[in-house]
């Protein structure tokens, strides 16, 4: 590819999270680094819809059309889960680069079929984990490599963000294990908590191979057919454990925290903000923050000159497995009302769970699942992903 002039880019998905897809492309496109050719969705944008700044775009509700009108050279697809593959393999027929959100693909065998296909193809595929777009993720990784807190004894990572009964309304497959025969596997675990886990194993440097050993502890408070406040434990092929406790019902949203346990002090990383602290008995805290490389830029690098890229999809493999694994596991447990708090506000209806912001504090900070720290609604049948 040429290194002279804009790369003509093509977004399919334009609402909900497409959004803030076009305003991180508006710095790249005023730069000269793409060209927004074109957007495609089924819903059009609305009458006067400045596209977050971009300005009049030519609309397609047809994905090999928009391909074929637009040259698209690089096309980023943030569309539902179960059609990542398949519009994957559209875009990639069309000889067209791609950006395809997480999570990945929602089953292994999917994953397997990507990789096959970009290679067959002989061309690049990015995947949309932003956090390991992050300096911040070396930043831990050069402090683990030098010992600053000694042994690590494991990473643990909690997350605790607030979502209403608007979040699951807003789209047919959001809360969903299945739609239509497709495997969807949307839960807090595989996707909006999906960074926690990829980005965990990137620190490992194992985000590429399978994890020896997966535990699960899926709950839901919602009437939702997926989990809403889980547990996963894994251990790596190298014999690092992974403790990672998240919520979708929590009273307040707060960033989500990796945290590596060393012998001598932890690491920090609030991955959504780039931020690394470093905790060493006798020393004061010392706080850093790191710049993000656009995985759109990266991509573009990657066709202009060769470079490797952040998030080819072999690199998700080991996330791939823990969806895997909750796809495969059984359906996440309902958590009684007796330990919620429900209510409607502004014409959705919020659950939060008693206590659940220091619950996967506490299973974060003492890498355990839900079951084993003595909560009423845990149950105690253990379950073993592959």
């Amino acid at each position: 590819m040429s290194a002279a002039g804009p790369v003509p880019l093509l977004l399919v998905g334009l609402h909900g999270h497409g959004r803030s897809h076009l305003r991180s492309l508006l710095p790249l496109a005023k730069a000269g680094t793409v060209h927004l050719a074109g957007v495609c969705d089924r819903v059009p944008p609305v009458p006067g819809d400045d596209l977050e700044g971009h300005g009049p775009v030519p609309f397609f509700d047809d994905l090999p059309t928009a391909l074929k009108r637009t040259g698209a050279r690089v096309t980023v697809l943030v569309t539902p889960i179960h059609t990542h593959l398949p519009l994957a393999l559209t875009v990639l027929e069309h000889g067209s680069h791609v950006l395809l959100e997480k999570p990945t693909t929602a089953t292994l065998a999917e994953l397997d079929r990507l990789v096959e296909a970009v290679d067959a193809a002989g061309l690049a595929c990015q995947v949309g984990f932003q956090s390991l777009g992050s300096a911040a993720v070396d930043a831990v990784r050069a402090l683990i490599a030098e010992g600053a807190v000694g042994r690590v004894r494991g990473i643990g990572g909690s997350g605790a963000w607030k979502r209403t009964s608007a979040y699951y309304a807003r789209a047919p497959w959001a809360g969903r294990r299945r739609l239509d025969g497709r495997e969807v596997v949307d839960g807090a675990v595989t996707n909006p908590f999906a960074h926690a886990t990829a980005t965990a194993l990137a620190l490992t440097g194992e985000g590429a191979h399978a994890p020896s050993d997966i535990e699960l502890d899926l709950y839901r408070a919602h009437p939702i057919e997926s989990d809403d406040t889980s547990a996963v434990r894994l251990t790596t092929a190298g014999g690092t454990t992974v403790a990672l406790a998240v919520t979708l019902c929590a009273p307040d949203s707060a960033p989500p925290v990796l945290v590596v346990h060393g012998e001598r002090g932890r690491i920090e990383l609030e991955y959504t903000l780039d931020r690394v602290t470093v905790h060493r008995p006798g020393r004061a805290p010392l706080t850093t923050t790191h710049p993000r490389r656009h995985l759109v830029a990266d991509l573009v690098d990657h066709l202009r000159h060769g470079t490797p890229l952040l998030v080819p999809p072999a690199a998700t493999r080991g996330f791939v497995h823990v969806v895997e694994a909750v796809r495969t596991g059984p359906d996440p447990a309902p958590i009684g009302l007796e330990h919620q708090r429900v209510w409607e506000e502004d014409g959705a209806v919020h659950r939060t769970v008693h206590g659940v912001s220091d619950l996967v504090a506490r299973a974060a900070e003492s890498l355990s699942l839900f079951r084993e720290l003595d909560v009423p609604w845990a149950r105690t049948n253990p379950e073993v992903g592959p």
